[in-house]
């Protein structure tokens, strides 16, 4: 890497730092302020909002800044794999859901999924340090796919639970994921773990074509000797 491509990933590094601290900011403001609060039986719109609006600056960034584009293909992918491990704090969800505070149907799903992967980042954190050919391999490719593919479940549960609550006396139903300091997880940790997953899932493309290119170029070479 140039002096002057190191330069341009040390600022980009830093915006997307200050980006990360401005919108974990705003979330507990909004948070502290109640703005994620819905009604029962209400779809948690902001909720939602909050999960999809970041994924899509996200990609969009991805597609049209060259400078972000490079940011997330040169991003420290042993890092990016060993973030994940919060994910075991899923183990949170059973525990507040057998005090009755969340109810199972969201718990569960989001609590085993989140468990699962939390587990077995380290282990794939190890792979990548053993052999960094494997983030090119189809084990880490799944893993990733299976992360957001929990991600998806829990926020689905979770907004499929709310819109089904009926207000009753005594009801367990989601609210608490829309209060702090529950809320930072779906507003906040969820899509950071997507754009972790997506990240790991854009490396490992870029590192195939890459075998890709270069199988073919030797290819061309021996048969033009």
């Amino acid at each position: 890497m140039s002096a002057h491509q190191s330069e341009g990933h040390s600022n980009v590094t830093m915006i997307v730092v200050g980006v990360l601290a401005v919108w974990l900011a705003l979330v507990f403001m909004l948070g502290w302020q109640g703005s994620f609060v819905r009604p029962p039986g209400s779809p948690p719109l902001p909720i939602l909002f909050g999960v999809t609006v970041p994924l899509l600056v996200f990609a969009g960034a991805f597609l049209w800044s060259r400078a972000f584009r490079e940011f997330v293909l040169t991003v420290d992918l042993r890092l990016v794999t060993a973030i994940q491990a919060w994910r075991f704090a899923g183990l949170g969800f059973l525990a507040l859901h057998t005090y009755g505070i969340l109810p199972g149907g969201f718990a569960w799903p989001a609590g085993l999924g989140d468990i699962a992967i939390g587990l077995t980042a380290p282990w794939m954190m190890l792979a990548l340090l053993r052999l960094p050919a494997f983030a090119g391999g189809p084990l880490f490719k799944a893993w990733n796919i299976l992360g957001i593919a929990d991600l998806v479940v829990a926020v689905g549960t979770g907004a499929l639970v709310s819109g089904l609550a009926t207000g009753a006396a005594g009801e367990i139903t989601t609210a608490p994921m829309a209060r702090l300091p529950l809320v930072v997880i779906p507003a906040f940790l969820v899509p950071v773990s997507t754009m972790l997953h997506l990240t790991a899932l854009f490396q490992a493309g870029e590192q195939r074509a890459s075998e890709r290119r270069q199988c073919l170029s030797s290819v061309e070479h021996r048969q033009a000797m």
